[in-house]
């Protein structure tokens, strides 16, 4: 609970020092035509197909109703931050092994098809770093690299090879006070960094759950909003509550529900 307290102030603190930010509507005042752009420096690194099936990733099981249940929450979610200019999206959840970084990466995929849209999803559950594992995929180093040796972010950003537009900061290995560098005035500056670089850019963080860590509360301050997975008859009503209340720092898009039975 103290560590939560702490949490909190630091995101207040967090989100006074952000008001004199630049606005996402100057962000994205330059067009350009997303299609054009090219990653020269982003590694191309292929996964494994089977793996991605198996963890039910878009990427392997395109033409499905679940592709288009995804496809019918990232227009809805799209619709929300654009009419807003919000650019930087947190998926979080209220507990464990509810399908948060399920949702966190179809969620990115199903966006990135889109014409007008790049993602850049980035796995900032520090404490257990695991998006890179869904997609068969072994990277040496990530965001734990950059954060604590200052490693350039063109020598940690990944793109599966068979996806255009659509790019993964992997979390890199676990870091044991992940609170306090989630929280850090530096992560809040990379996330202006991620959005400004392209216009049209949907930057997506995979966090850990509310209740289980301080990490979301002490970074939730530096996005723009957020998304709560939940699961079907096992979330509780007022862990929920819970959860919304102490993600007041930001902006609450709704929740996604998962593993419904049917």
């Amino acid at each position: 609970m103290e560590k939560i307290q702490q949490a909190l102030e630091r995101a207040k603190q967090q989100r006074e020092a952000n008001a004199g930010n630049i606005s996402t509507a100057d962000r994205h005042a330059q067009a350009t035509d997303v299609q054009s752009i090219i990653y020269t420096k982003t590694q191309a690194v292929s996964g494994h197909a089977g793996l991605q099936r198996e963890n039910r990733i878009l990427s392997a099981m395109e033409h499905s109703t679940y592709a288009d249940a995804f496809k019918i929450l990232s227009t809805q979610v799209m619709h929300r931050m654009d009419e807003h200019q919000w650019s930087s999206l947190a998926i979080t959840s209220v507990a464990g092994d509810e399908g948060k970084t399920t949702t966190a990466i179809n969620l990115g995929i199903s966006i990135a098809k889109e014409i007008e849209y790049t993602v850049l999803l980035v796995d900032a559950n520090l404490r257990d770093p695991s998006v890179h594992s869904y997609f068969g995929i072994e990277p040496e180093r990530g965001l734990s690299d950059y954060l604590q040796n200052d490693v350039d972010l063109s020598e940690l950003l990944i793109r599966p090879a068979d996806m255009d537009h659509f790019v993964i900061l992997p979390g890199g290995k676990p870091l044991t006070n992940s609170t306090e560098m989630i929280g850090s005035p530096k992560m809040c500056t990379l996330v202006q960094e991620l959005k400004d670089r392209y216009p049209k850019r949907v930057v997506i963080f995979d966090l850990p759950p509310v209740l289980n860590t301080a990490d979301t509360l002490s970074f939730a301050p530096c996005i723009d909003c957020a998304l709560i997975v939940i699961e079907d008859d096992v979330t509780k009503e007022s862990d929920l509550k819970q959860t919304v209340d102490l993600l007041s720092v930001t902006n609450v898009l709704g929740t996604v529900l998962n593993k419904a039975k049917y």
